[in-house]
């Protein structure tokens, strides 16, 4: 019997009980569908991360007091007080940092804050006016702070767009008054529409941007301060020259700051990361979840694959009478053992093959709830298909084997 003539056989096999063929294909549909569904939710999420870290600005890099250890145990990003104010102006002289393009240092915190009858709690930020060019982030209506804004401690604050929809529903932000923590601060502008979540800071939509100074000397007071009085901050983006000369510029910073800290065989009290590092830390995070992910919806794979030694076994023990006819006829043995194993196969590759359309359309249907963009790429279907097919050979070969080894005399008497 050729191969064509077995594939025939098979299929024949297989269409005359289409219940049990179907029942038994169930678990490898739902195990390909779930892999590639996972796989491209995990990738869509891995996308989303690096679109948002690209998009908080071009050739960034992060300064954080930190690295500080107590007891052993080592302080959280932005809660040691060891990066002031003079810091990052330090890191904004082109003698010191030729490779640094531009510094904004922030001090954030979230405060509770109410206008026109509206309350809400979000994260205010107190920055510089370089914050615009470093992190790429625009107002859109009214404008930025400048620095006679910065110079005069002024109380004016731009607002994000979800906080302007929030405080300011129906109405035009432009001129209002809103108050943090009870202090009065202007409204002179709402910055464009960023959407994600940046690395730091949360929201991007949701923050009220407000003079550095102001935010130091008369919101937060002596949060805002070092032990020894100076004007502390949370962080500072960086923004290097270019792409090339990032190294370069984070090697200044560090630098720099070594000196100013009087740090000589310590360990640094601030961390410097690049752009590329908070992506590939982020994305090192989303690839070992998405392996996770695909390993958990493999098992019911495993599962389907089980299913379907079953089913041989059963096919096996039914059609004993049949082997032992075949073979008394002249079939071989690889003949035997080639028909059940395409069974086996067929099983599995159709499984796959609608598999593949129901993590198709999960997929589509993740989509439709704007939560995330799911991403189904050619490599995750070859894994799934080639798993299941894998699966199908693996758990068929146990059932064709044992129904090539009857003995056609003792098949013949099966009953």
């Amino acid at each position: 019997m050729n191969f064509l003539e077995s594939l025939r056989v098979s299929f024949r096999s297989l269409t005359a009980n289409k219940l049990r063929s179907t029942l038994t294909m169930l678990g490898i549909i739902i195990g390909v569908g779930a892999v590639i569904a996972l796989l491209a939710i995990g990738q869509g999420a891995g996308a989303a991360i690096t679109s948002q870290v690209q998009g908080i600005g071009s050739n960034l890099i992060f300064v954080f007091p930190g690295q500080a250890s107590t007891s052993g145990i080592r302080s959280a990003f932005g809660t040691a007080a060891t990066l002031t104010l003079a810091d990052t102006y330090a890191l904004a002289d082109r003698a010191c940092c030729p490779d640094v393009a531009g510094v904004a240092p922030v001090f954030t915190r979230n405060a509770q804050v109410t206008a026109a009858g509206n309350n809400t709690v979000t994260t205010v930020t107190g920055t510089t006016p370089s914050y615009e060019f470093v992190r790429n982030f625009r107002a859109k209506r009214g404008r930025f702070f400048d620095l006679r804004d910065l110079d005069s401690v002024a109380r004016v604050a731009v607002i994000g767009a979800v906080t302007a929809k929030t405080l300011f529903p129906n109405q035009d932000p432009i001129g209002q008054t809103l108050k943090i923590e009870r202090v009065p601060f202007k409204v002179i502008g709402v910055m464009e529409e960023k959407g994600g979540t940046a690395f730091f800071g949360g929201s991007q939509d949701d923050v009220i941007f407000i003079p550095i100074t102001t935010a130091q000397q008369r919101l937060f007071g002596s949060i805002a301060t070092t032990p020894s009085g100076a004007p502390r901050v949370t962080g500072a983006a960086v923004s290097a020259v270019s792409e090339k000369q990032m190294n370069a510029a984070m090697a200044e910073i560090t630098t720099v700051l070594r000196q100013r800290h009087k740090i000589i065989y310590q360990q640094d009290d601030f961390t410097v990361l690049s752009q590329k590092d908070i992506l590939g830390a982020l994305n090192q995070i989303t690839d070992i979840l998405t392996i996770f992910l695909g390993s958990i919806a493999a098992i019911s794979l495993l599962v389907g694959g089980i299913g379907i030694m079953n089913i041989m076994l059963v096919s096996v023990t039914e059609r004993t009478r049949e082997i032992g006819i075949r073979k008394a006829i002249g079939a071989r043995r690889q003949d035997i053992l080639l028909q059940f194993l395409l069974e086996a196969i067929v099983l599995s590759v159709a499984g796959g093959f609608l598999g593949i359309l129901l993590g198709a359309g999960i997929a589509a249907g993740v989509n439709t709830t704007g939560l995330i963009q799911t991403v189904v790429s050619p490599s995750s279907v070859l894994l799934a298909v080639g798993f299941s097919v894998a699966v199908g050979l693996f758990f068929g070969l146990y059932p064709a084997a044992r129904a090539a080894s009857l003995h056609p005399i003792d098949a013949l008497r099966y009953e």
